[in-house]
């Protein structure tokens, strides 16, 4: 018997899909009406944690943050059988990871932070990834539980907390993302043209497939021979700027990253590639 702590949307659709493969499961949420529903789907609920886990060999876990990570395990601790083992699909600092494995292993437990890239949907269908890196005996041990849940089971090595950082880079891969996407479309509405017009586009141009290339030359700070000047970049952001301000629109990303540009024009860069200014160079540089 498994025990899953944290009912939102993720969790409530992990237990559904792993209900339907065989798995029993307790369950808890702070707010216990979430919990109660799984009842519907095989699932028995509990009002607290540590009743929650009581003769549970693993815990998943599906919260909000270390906090509320570090709040309900020290709850459930009561009720944990011995050589339980947790596993954490919380997104959380990569200290909190860390430190989480080094505290419930002196207690006689196995943590392990298992962060993933999943929607609630995913998760109800077991596709998507799911992120582990740490003991890779432990990693091991429980692969063919995790495997049930996710699409692909990413292993980043022996490194406690990787997984972690790992994890929190994809998120702000993605909040830039998003936040691009959303100027773009304000760009589209002030120059007058359509969002099926602009996926139209990128159908046909898909700048994302430049995205191992710009890592690359970014990583090995490559701004000679530029396929865009910095200086031309700017005057393109120039010109997307004044097209937002005659429409009364408002960029969310674009205006900083101007600001960026002109710090790096004033530092004699306007010829190098405009990549330049993701390089953390020095101010005399």
């Amino acid at each position: 018997m498994k025990a899953f702590l944290g009912m939102g949307l993720l969790g409530a659709n992990f237990v559904k899909a792993l209900l339907k493969k065989g798995d029993s499961f307790h369950v808890w949420n702070r707010t216990e009406a979430k919990a109660k529903e799984l009842e519907a789907f095989g699932a028995r609920s509990f009002s607290n944690p540590a009743e929650a886990v009581k003769g549970a060999d693993m815990i998943h876990l599906t919260l909000k943050d270390d906090a509320s990570v570090d709040d309900v395990l020290n709850e459930a601790l009561p009720g944990l059988s011995s050589g339980a083992i947790i596993v954490d699909h919380t997104t959380t600092s990569r200290e909190g990871a860390i430190s989480r494995t080094k505290y419930w292993k002196e207690k006689g437990f196995t943590y392990q932070h298992a962060p993933v890239f999943m929607s609630p949907v995913n998760a109800l269908e077991s596709t998507g990834y799911m992120l582990v890196s740490g003991d890779q005996a432990v990693i091991e041990k429980i692969k063919p539980e995790l495997t049930k849940m996710t699409g692909d089971l990413v292993n980043f090595g022996a490194e406690v907390g990787k997984a972690a950082a790992m994890k929190l880079i994809g998120n702000a891969f993605l909040v830039c993302f998003t936040t691009g996407i959303g100027d773009t479309l304000t760009l589209a509405k002030a120059l007058g043209v359509s969002s099926d017009e602009v996926s139209a586009l990128f159908s046909s141009w898909n700048p994302g497939s430049q995205t191992q290339s710009r890592l690359k030359r970014i990583a090995d700070a490559n701004f000679e021979n530029p396929s865009w000047t910095l200086e031309m970049a700017r005057k393109d952001t120039g010109l997307f700027i004044a097209a937002a301000k005659k429409a009364s629109l408002h960029f969310n990303l674009i205006p900083s990253i101007a600001n960026v540009m002109d710090q790096w024009i004033k530092k004699g860069h306007k010829a190098n590639d405009w990549m330049v200014i993701t390089h953390q160079l020095t101010e005399a540089g």
